[in-house]
């Protein structure tokens, strides 16, 4: 199936591009989450918006990137979650938790999007994430999560 990404996809591609991809993975994943819209004639339209949008909101250079990058590795991010006695916390932290946390230690504006979890933040300590912010750099950064 045919479809035009809205969205970037690890993997598939970014927001704007048209990529072919299982009939099964467009309608059960890729439709519903909002990450891509069918290909149809009238859409190719869209295409040109989409990429126009991209690239307003996009890091355009390298050297953007490794700026931003400096500063996301030199902030300090510390999170405060609910947790047990044990140090498991209620729930895990998402991609949307520690973007505002990085705002609100004073780094940059960061899309959740871009933000990578290897796996799901489920206990308390510090914590490593990474965050793309160009097709070829990515910044890591820690994250210290405390009981609230």
């Amino acid at each position: 199936m045919k479809i035009i990404l809205t969205h970037e996809v690890s993997g598939l591609g970014a927001a704007g591009d048209v990529v072919d991809v299982k009939d099964g993975y467009a309608r059960n994943y890729l439709i519903p989450r909002k990450f891509a819209i069918r290909w149809t004639k009238g859409g190719e339209k869209d295409v040109e918006q989409i990429r126009r949008a991209r690239k307003i909101h996009e890091i355009q250079t390298i050297e953007q990137a490794n700026q931003v990058k400096a500063q996301l590795e030199g902030v300090k991010v510390r999170l405060a979650v609910r947790s047990g006695d044990s140090g498991r916390l209620f729930g895990s932290v998402t991609p949307a938790d520690i973007a505002s946390a990085i705002k609100a230690s004073g780094g940059p504006e960061v899309d959740k999007r871009r933000i990578e979890l290897g796996a799901p933040i489920k206990t308390l300590g510090a914590h490593e994430t990474s965050v793309r912010l160009h097709p070829e750099v990515a910044a890591k950064v820690n994250i210290e999560v405390v009981a609230a």
